[in-house]
Protein backbone atom coordinates (compact mmCIF):
# COMPACT_ATOMS: atom_id res chain seq x y z
CA UNK A 1 0.00 0.00 0.00
CA UNK A 2 1.66 2.78 -1.17
CA UNK A 3 0.90 6.97 -0.65
CA UNK A 4 1.99 9.04 -3.80
CA UNK A 5 2.79 12.53 -2.19
CA UNK A 6 3.11 14.49 -5.18
CA UNK A 7 1.57 14.41 -9.06
CA UNK A 8 0.31 16.05 -11.46
CA UNK A 9 -2.53 14.19 -12.89
CA UNK A 10 -4.06 17.48 -14.09
CA UNK A 11 -1.30 17.37 -17.09
CA UNK A 12 -2.01 16.87 -20.95
CA UNK A 13 -0.24 13.81 -20.75
CA UNK A 14 -2.72 12.52 -18.74
CA UNK A 15 -5.41 13.16 -21.02
CA UNK A 16 -6.15 10.01 -22.84
CA UNK A 17 -6.27 7.84 -19.77
CA UNK A 18 -6.91 9.99 -16.81
CA UNK A 19 -9.93 8.58 -15.69
CA UNK A 20 -8.92 4.94 -15.72
CA UNK A 21 -5.71 5.47 -13.72
CA UNK A 22 -7.40 7.85 -10.79
CA UNK A 23 -10.50 5.84 -11.04
CA UNK A 24 -9.41 2.08 -10.57
CA UNK A 25 -5.84 1.72 -11.93
CA UNK A 26 -3.72 2.88 -9.52
CA UNK A 27 -5.31 1.20 -6.53
CA UNK A 28 -5.13 -1.85 -8.03
CA UNK A 29 -1.56 -1.43 -8.65
CA UNK A 30 -1.51 -0.39 -4.95
CA UNK A 31 -1.80 3.47 -4.52
CA UNK A 32 -3.87 3.91 -2.35
CA UNK A 33 -4.26 7.67 -1.74
CA UNK A 34 -2.14 10.59 -3.59
CA UNK A 35 -1.53 14.42 -3.61
CA UNK A 36 -1.96 16.15 -6.79
CA UNK A 37 -0.41 19.32 -6.45
CA UNK A 38 -1.03 22.75 -8.17
CA UNK A 39 1.89 24.87 -9.96
CA UNK A 40 0.14 27.49 -11.73
CA UNK A 41 -3.07 28.81 -10.86
CA UNK A 42 -4.78 26.82 -13.11
CA UNK A 43 -3.48 24.10 -11.99
CA UNK A 44 -4.31 24.56 -8.34
CA UNK A 45 -7.98 24.57 -9.34
CA UNK A 46 -7.41 21.74 -11.52
CA UNK A 47 -5.85 19.62 -8.60
CA UNK A 48 -9.14 20.83 -6.12
CA UNK A 49 -11.45 19.49 -9.19
CA UNK A 50 -9.58 16.22 -9.34
CA UNK A 51 -9.50 15.63 -5.61
CA UNK A 52 -13.52 16.69 -5.44
CA UNK A 53 -13.82 13.97 -8.50
CA UNK A 54 -12.07 11.29 -6.70
CA UNK A 55 -12.21 9.69 -3.14
CA UNK A 56 -8.45 8.47 -2.90
CA UNK A 57 -7.19 11.99 -4.65
CA UNK A 58 -6.13 15.15 -2.69
CA UNK A 59 -5.38 18.63 -3.49
CA UNK A 60 -2.33 20.90 -2.59
CA UNK A 61 -2.58 24.37 -4.02
CA UNK A 62 0.50 26.94 -4.28
CA UNK A 63 2.30 28.61 -7.02
CA UNK A 64 5.73 27.55 -8.13
CA UNK A 65 8.40 30.12 -8.57
CA UNK A 66 8.80 29.61 -12.18
CA UNK A 67 4.80 30.92 -12.34
CA UNK A 68 5.48 33.43 -9.78
CA UNK A 69 4.59 36.16 -12.27
CA UNK A 70 0.59 35.28 -12.03
CA UNK A 71 0.43 35.59 -8.69
CA UNK A 72 -0.95 38.40 -7.03
CA UNK A 73 -3.24 39.31 -3.85
CA UNK A 74 -6.54 38.10 -5.52
CA UNK A 75 -4.41 34.38 -6.32
CA UNK A 76 -3.75 34.46 -2.53
CA UNK A 77 -6.48 34.76 -1.31
CA UNK A 78 -8.18 32.32 -3.45
CA UNK A 79 -5.64 30.07 -1.83
CA UNK A 80 -6.70 31.21 1.33
CA UNK A 81 -10.21 30.35 1.23
CA UNK A 82 -9.49 26.82 -0.47
CA UNK A 83 -7.36 25.78 2.28
CA UNK A 84 -10.44 24.90 4.52
CA UNK A 85 -11.59 22.92 1.32
CA UNK A 86 -11.53 19.47 3.26
CA UNK A 87 -9.69 17.67 0.33
CA UNK A 88 -6.57 20.11 0.36
CA UNK A 89 -4.05 19.29 2.41
CA UNK A 90 -1.36 21.29 1.96
CA UNK A 91 0.12 24.24 0.29
CA UNK A 92 2.64 23.65 -2.50
CA UNK A 93 4.45 23.48 -4.54
CA UNK A 94 5.96 26.52 -3.09
CA UNK A 95 9.73 27.06 -3.32
CA UNK A 96 12.79 28.85 -4.98
CA UNK A 97 14.51 27.81 -8.91
CA UNK A 98 17.51 29.87 -10.15
CA UNK A 99 18.27 27.31 -12.41
CA UNK A 100 17.31 29.65 -15.04
CA UNK A 101 16.28 32.54 -13.14
CA UNK A 102 19.86 35.05 -13.17
CA UNK A 103 18.62 38.48 -12.48
CA UNK A 104 18.63 39.11 -8.84
CA UNK A 105 15.27 41.42 -9.35
CA UNK A 106 13.40 37.94 -10.12
CA UNK A 107 15.31 35.76 -7.72
CA UNK A 108 14.03 38.92 -4.94
CA UNK A 109 10.41 38.39 -6.67
CA UNK A 110 10.37 34.42 -5.72
CA UNK A 111 12.01 34.56 -2.62
CA UNK A 112 8.91 37.56 -1.66
CA UNK A 113 6.20 35.69 -2.89
CA UNK A 114 7.68 32.03 -1.10
CA UNK A 115 7.42 33.79 1.96
CA UNK A 116 3.94 34.69 1.42
CA UNK A 117 2.52 31.23 0.64
CA UNK A 118 5.07 30.25 3.77
CA UNK A 119 2.85 32.73 6.05
CA UNK A 120 -0.25 31.33 4.46
CA UNK A 121 0.62 28.16 5.36
CA UNK A 122 1.40 29.53 8.86
CA UNK A 123 -2.23 31.16 8.74
CA UNK A 124 -3.98 28.19 7.73
CA UNK A 125 -2.36 25.64 9.48
CA UNK A 126 -1.16 23.32 6.95
CA UNK A 127 2.16 21.84 5.86
CA UNK A 128 4.04 22.94 2.69
CA UNK A 129 5.75 21.35 -0.48
CA UNK A 130 8.97 23.15 -1.30
CA UNK A 131 10.29 22.82 -4.74
CA UNK A 132 14.15 24.20 -4.48
CA UNK A 133 16.48 24.14 -7.76
CA UNK A 134 20.07 25.57 -7.31
CA UNK A 135 18.85 27.60 -4.51
CA UNK A 136 19.98 25.28 -1.45
CA UNK A 137 21.58 27.98 1.17
CA UNK A 138 18.27 30.51 0.85
CA UNK A 139 16.03 27.53 0.83
CA UNK A 140 17.07 25.86 3.95
CA UNK A 141 17.69 29.87 5.46
CA UNK A 142 14.20 30.55 4.61
CA UNK A 143 13.17 26.95 6.49
CA UNK A 144 14.91 27.40 9.21
CA UNK A 145 13.10 31.09 9.86
CA UNK A 146 9.44 28.98 9.51
CA UNK A 147 10.37 25.91 11.42
CA UNK A 148 10.84 28.39 14.60
CA UNK A 149 7.45 29.50 14.07
CA UNK A 150 6.20 24.86 14.01
CA UNK A 151 5.71 25.33 10.35
CA UNK A 152 6.37 22.19 8.59
CA UNK A 153 6.95 20.27 5.39
CA UNK A 154 7.96 18.28 2.76
CA UNK A 155 11.48 18.70 0.75
CA UNK A 156 10.43 17.68 -3.10
CA UNK A 157 12.09 15.93 -5.50
CA UNK A 158 15.30 16.10 -2.90
CA UNK A 159 18.78 16.82 -5.42
CA UNK A 160 20.69 18.26 -2.48
CA UNK A 161 23.71 17.21 -0.19
CA UNK A 162 23.00 14.24 2.53
CA UNK A 163 24.51 16.99 5.59
CA UNK A 164 21.52 19.06 4.00
CA UNK A 165 19.26 16.58 4.02
CA UNK A 166 20.09 15.86 7.65
CA UNK A 167 19.30 19.35 8.64
CA UNK A 168 15.97 19.34 7.48
CA UNK A 169 15.80 15.74 8.91
CA UNK A 170 16.33 17.51 12.65
CA UNK A 171 14.09 19.95 12.26
CA UNK A 172 11.39 17.24 11.56
CA UNK A 173 10.64 17.61 8.06
CA UNK A 174 10.22 15.02 5.46
CA UNK A 175 12.41 14.38 1.83
CA UNK A 176 10.44 13.28 -1.47
CA UNK A 177 12.00 10.84 -3.09
CA UNK A 178 10.85 9.77 -6.74
CA UNK A 179 12.07 7.72 -9.48
CA UNK A 180 15.87 10.04 -9.96
CA UNK A 181 17.35 7.39 -6.95
CA UNK A 182 17.10 4.67 -9.78
CA UNK A 183 19.54 6.60 -12.44
CA UNK A 184 22.70 5.60 -12.35
CA UNK A 185 24.13 9.00 -12.01
CA UNK A 186 21.78 9.44 -8.45
CA UNK A 187 25.46 9.40 -6.27
CA UNK A 188 23.87 12.24 -3.81
CA UNK A 189 20.41 11.08 -3.71
CA UNK A 190 21.52 7.70 -3.16
CA UNK A 191 24.04 9.03 0.03
CA UNK A 192 21.19 10.65 0.93
CA UNK A 193 19.07 7.76 1.12
CA UNK A 194 21.51 5.92 3.20
CA UNK A 195 22.12 8.66 5.42
CA UNK A 196 18.56 9.95 6.91
CA UNK A 197 16.35 7.38 8.16
CA UNK A 198 13.12 5.90 6.32
CA UNK A 199 10.94 7.53 9.28
CA UNK A 200 11.78 10.84 7.08
CA UNK A 201 10.99 9.38 3.72
CA UNK A 202 8.35 9.77 1.45
CA UNK A 203 7.45 8.50 -1.81
CA UNK A 204 6.75 10.68 -4.62
CA UNK A 205 6.85 10.50 -8.62
CA UNK A 206 6.33 14.33 -9.76
CA UNK A 207 5.05 12.63 -12.80
CA UNK A 208 3.81 13.00 -15.23
CA UNK A 209 8.39 13.72 -14.89
CA UNK A 210 11.29 12.02 -13.82
CA UNK A 211 9.69 8.16 -14.27
CA UNK A 212 12.26 5.42 -12.83
CA UNK A 213 14.65 3.23 -14.63
CA UNK A 214 13.92 1.27 -16.67
CA UNK A 215 11.01 3.57 -17.58
CA UNK A 216 12.94 6.95 -17.65
CA UNK A 217 12.27 9.39 -20.74
CA UNK A 218 8.65 7.47 -20.80
CA UNK A 219 5.71 9.38 -19.05
CA UNK A 220 5.57 8.56 -15.80
CA UNK A 221 2.46 7.59 -13.33
CA UNK A 222 2.37 6.43 -9.84
CA UNK A 223 2.11 2.67 -10.82
CA UNK A 224 6.14 2.71 -11.06
CA UNK A 225 6.50 4.19 -7.73
CA UNK A 226 6.98 0.15 -6.72
CA UNK A 227 10.12 1.08 -8.41
CA UNK A 228 11.22 3.65 -6.39
CA UNK A 229 10.29 1.68 -3.09
CA UNK A 230 12.38 -1.21 -4.16
CA UNK A 231 15.39 0.75 -4.83
CA UNK A 232 14.94 2.37 -1.19
CA UNK A 233 14.54 -0.63 0.28
CA UNK A 234 17.68 -1.90 -1.64
CA UNK A 235 19.46 1.06 -0.48
CA UNK A 236 18.60 0.32 3.42
CA UNK A 237 18.53 -2.63 3.39
CA UNK A 238 14.98 -3.38 4.61
CA UNK A 239 11.87 -4.98 2.70
CA UNK A 240 9.88 -3.60 0.04
CA UNK A 241 6.75 -4.17 2.50
CA UNK A 242 8.33 -2.19 5.49
CA UNK A 243 9.37 1.22 2.84
CA UNK A 244 5.69 1.03 1.87
CA UNK A 245 4.71 0.97 5.46
CA UNK A 246 6.49 3.37 7.16
CA UNK A 247 6.80 5.66 3.91
CA UNK A 248 2.48 5.87 3.92
CA UNK A 249 2.83 6.51 7.52
CA UNK A 250 5.04 9.58 6.93
CA UNK A 251 2.90 10.96 4.10
CA UNK A 252 0.01 10.27 6.69
CA UNK A 253 1.54 12.39 9.65
CA UNK A 254 2.70 15.32 7.83
CA UNK A 255 -0.83 15.99 5.51
CA UNK A 256 -3.15 17.08 7.54
CA UNK A 257 -4.87 14.41 9.76
CA UNK A 258 -8.31 15.78 10.18
CA UNK A 259 -8.46 15.48 5.85
CA UNK A 260 -6.67 12.14 6.03
CA UNK A 261 -9.35 9.62 5.94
Amino acid sequence: MIFETHAHYDDEKFDEDRVELLSHLLRENGIEKLVNVGASFEGCKNSLALAEEYENVYAAVGIHPEEIDEIDDEVLDWMRKTASHPKVVAIGEIGLDYYWVKDEAQRAKQREWFNRQMDLALEVELPVIIHSRDAAEDTLNTIKMYNNRHLKGIVHCYSYSKEIALEYVKMGWYIGVGGVVTFKNAKKLVETVEAIPLESIVLETDCPYMAPVPHRGERNSSIYLTLVAEKIAEIKGVSLEEVERITYENALNIYNKSKRN
